[in-house]
């Protein structure tokens, strides 16, 4: 089976060559980066002989889910190392400045002689997998070394879960080789059961998406912000963030049409991939609006003095003297800031829901009480998009035309905006926890359990 595995992986990777040679030459930065720890295992070695756990997280989002769930093991259990790995060159950024005293580096492919290497030199003691990172070959390697295998906050799509039972037959032992699913909900839960693994090991914890969520407007990184980008005490912010290709140009030309009406409006864009930053920016170019990088803005900039009686989480209608303002458009093309600058938000977009992305974390901008709208193509965050919307907490908007009627509506009656963001942080609040239970669950796999033996072989790799 492993050869199987390493064969199938080479097949779709020379299927796959031109793209990623020109991604390569196109975007440097983020793909020549940790060939010998992806190809060949050759991660930093563990030389300590205390107990380690492994935990991975993809990318951006995934690494600042596990701010929380790292801080509480670490204070419950500190006789244990904890060594974190990514996938991506701007997860392996954000993973060095949220955990500078860790060790970080890009997990290993799933080749089989990468993963096993992988496993010799860090020989950990449980590897935990965040959210949906379900490699045969990796999984399996942990076993055989005596790890416990995790996977917290799991989730899986209707997308995904189609095509794990297309080709169950090949996945069905690794389902079988996990330790503990704990499920961000029941859907997710019962549907790992019927993959294969067994229902005595999968658990309904709840998502981390809540635990980790912002509700303090005023915290260090956002006053930094809203310093730096000159937000007036009196300015209404629309943010929008986590932006995939053409939503940028939708609040772009919302912004334009309402900009006038609501002189004290601004526009900050976040896009979620830094290799589009360039590309936003001729966007923005060719709108003939005033726009400004965060990259160029000034290191201390000056606080624009308040206009009115409006505090940061408040506004006030704009009257047709209003003073006119030139603010320019902030177009943040700085990685793993965002969550901090939704907190500068008062109106709120979040991307990846008009395409086929299946939607991106709206619980950031919802915990600093922003009023938060999002497209309808929300699959990946099905959820928690319902408990939002249940509570009046967000609104969906299906094209440019309802975009700007809510940002108009938020502009028109504060009162209205206000509600969606008290709401919003009052459902965050009452779904807390999530945390606290996955490191129970985890806390179980820390003693020889699982059925395996630990088999290390402590030899050079």
């Amino acid at each position: 089976m492993l050869w199987l595995m390493d064969f199938v992986y080479f097949l779709v990777i020379l299927a796959t060559s031109p793209i990623w040679i020109t991604r390569i030459i196109l975007h440097p930065k983020k793909y020549r980066h940790g060939w010998l720890e992806k190809l060949l295992g050759l991660v930093p070695r563990r030389d300590s002989d205390a107990p380690c756990v492994w935990f991975h997280a993809v990318s951006v989002g995934e690494v600042n889910l596990l701010r929380p769930l790292l801080s509480e093991f670490r204070r419950r259990f500190p006789q244990y190392e904890i060594v974190l790995s990514t996938t991506t060159q701007s997860g392996m950024e954000v993973a060095k400045k949220r955990f500078p005293d860790l060790p970080v580096f890009f997990c290993p492919m799933d080749f089989s002689w990468a993963v096993c290497r992988a496993m010799r030199r860090i020989r950990p003691d449980l590897l935990v997998l965040t959210e949906l990172e379900l490699w045969p070959n990796l999984i399996r390697a942990a076993r055989v070394c005596g790890a416990g295998v995790a996977v917290v906050n799991a989730r899986l799509s209707d997308r995904s879960f189609r095509g794990y039972r297309r080709i169950g037959w090949a996945f069905r032992g690794t389902f079988n080789r996990i330790c503990l699913v704990a499920a961000q909900d029941s859907t997710t839960a019962q549907r790992f059961v019927e993959l294969g693994v067994s229902p005595s090991r999968v658990v309904t914890t709840g998502s981390l998406k809540f635990d980790g969520v912002e509700l303090d407007r005023n915290n260090e990184a956002t006053r930094r912000f809203r310093e730096l980008a000159a937000i007036g005490g009196n300015e209404v912010v629309f943010l929008a963030g986590s932006t995939q290709k053409e939503e940028e140009s939708l609040a772009i030309q919302v912004y334009k049409e309402l900009c006038r009406e609501f002189p004290r409006l601004r526009l900050i864009l976040v896009p979620r991939h830094p290799e589009r930053f360039d590309e936003v920016a001729e966007m923005l170019g060719q709108s003939r609006l005033p726009w400004q990088r965060r990259s160029e803005l000034p290191g201390h900039a000056d606080v624009v003095p308040d206009l009115g009686k409006a505090t940061d989480q408040t506004f006030e209608e704009e009257s047709d003297n209003s003073p006119r303002t030139s603010r320019p458009i902030i177009l943040v093309d700085t990685v793993g800031e965002l969550s901090a600058w939704w907190g500068t938000a008062h109106i709120a977009l979040v991307g990846g829901s008009f395409g086929s992305r299946g939607g991106q974390n709206m619980l950031e901008p919802a915990g600093y009480g922003a009023a938060v709208c999002f497209g309808p193509n929300t699959w990946n965050f099905r959820d928690i998009v319902g408990h939002l919307l249940k509570a009046n907490a967000a609104v969906v908007v299906h094209d440019i035309d309802e975009l700007r009627q809510f940002v108009r509506r938020c502009l028109k009656d504060p009162d209205y905006a206000l509600a969606l963001g008290e709401n919003a942080r009052n459902l965050i609040l009452a779904h807390r926890g999530a945390t606290q239970r996955t490191i129970e669950q985890l806390q179980k796999l820390l003693q020889p359990s699982c059925g395996v033996v630990p088999q290390w072989v402590k030899q050079s790799a």
